[in-house]
């Protein structure tokens, strides 16, 4: 029951009984919703609430499954993207995070622009998974148009999370190029950091043989975040890497540590389904770790995990 004879005026920061209560942030996640297959907005939400934050969805569109399970059926949601924005807008929501995932189209290109602009705190975070391809390859959506805008939303981002296939979209490189060597990867990591001005964490790379990670850059510095590679695809885990390592950050752990913790769960979690033997495109149970994140485990485990640092 709510006590209605309580102080209405709650301190969204305050200390009673010498603990601390700090206010929750709150991230709008623009992304496509798949109810089958554990990718985009189902595992976005269950990372971002495992790290205390509240999670917004803001779907761009339902999908019956991911789009590597065949026969997946869906509906677009563009047409009430801008209404929502407007409604937040209109109520005062403003958040500590805008992020963005696989947009379809360039109206929904330019709703996170909007959404960017007007729902951002002024201390917040823009980050952008330019999702536009994998593998050497570029989704059959992303037109030269559409990249070209991709580029242009990147151009906005406080933070950006390409692959090393998007990162060469990017960079107007040969998508099936990629870093050779830790030589190489900084490389990639000082032109896009050049060129969009956002810091950049570059994912994918496996340059070294038995391990995969990122790297990351900015003002302050970077760091490779190299892993023992599991050899299987799962679907769904650059939104699982991206979502744990925006969670970290907006608990105030640095962007080097928070991608090596994302890195670590993202691991776990592709080690522990590969045990249970389940069909790779059902995507990794990342629930069975969720634990890990609440309990601070990784956070813990940093302190013995040195990191290569530029």
């Amino acid at each position: 029951m709510i006590d209605t004879d309580a102080d209405s005026s709650y301190d969204e920061t305050r200390t009673e009984k010498g603990c601390e209560w700090a206010m929750q942030k709150k991230i709008l996640a623009l992304h496509d919703l798949s109810g089958f297959g554990r990718s985009s907005l189902v595992p976005i939400i269950a990372v971002l609430s495992a790290g205390g934050h509240q999670c917004v969805p803001l779907p761009t569109a339902v999908f019956s499954t991911h789009t590597a399970i065949p026969g997946w059926v869906t509906t677009d949601l563009t047409g009430a993207m801008q209404g929502t924005i407007d409604q937040y807008d209109k109520l005062g929501l403003r958040f500590e995070a805008i992020y963005a995932g696989f947009l379809g189209s360039a109206d929904q290109i330019d709703c996170v622009g909007e959404a960017a602009k007007r729902l951002k705190t002024t201390d917040g975070i823009t980050l952008i998974d330019p999702v536009m391809g994998d593998n050497g390859k570029v989704y059959d959506t992303y037109t030269p148009e559409m990249c070209t805008r991709m580029r242009e939303l990147c151009a906005i981002a406080d933070i950006i999370t390409p692959n090393t296939t998007e990162a060469a979209i990017l960079l107007d490189r040969d998508p099936n190029s990629k870093p050779g060597s830790a030589d190489e990867a900084w490389e990639w990591l000082r032109a896009l950091r050049a060129h969009y001005g956002a810091e950049v964490v570059l994912t994918g790379l496996d340059f070294a043989p038995g391990r995969v990670g990122s790297g990351c850059l900015s003002a302050s510095g970077g760091a490779l975040s190299l892993h023992r590679r599991i050899d299987r695809y799962y679907p769904g885990t650059g939104d699982l890497f991206a979502s744990a390592m925006l969670s970290a950050m907006l608990n105030d752990v640095t962007l080097e540590d928070a991608c090596e913790l994302a890195g670590e769960y993202v691991k776990d979690c592709i080690a522990y389904t590969m045990a249970q033997q389940t069909d790779p495109m059902h995507g990794v149970q990342f629930e069975k770790v969720l634990p890990r994140l609440i309990d601070g485990t990784y956070q813990r485990e940093l302190r013995d995990r040195p990191l290569r640092q530029e």
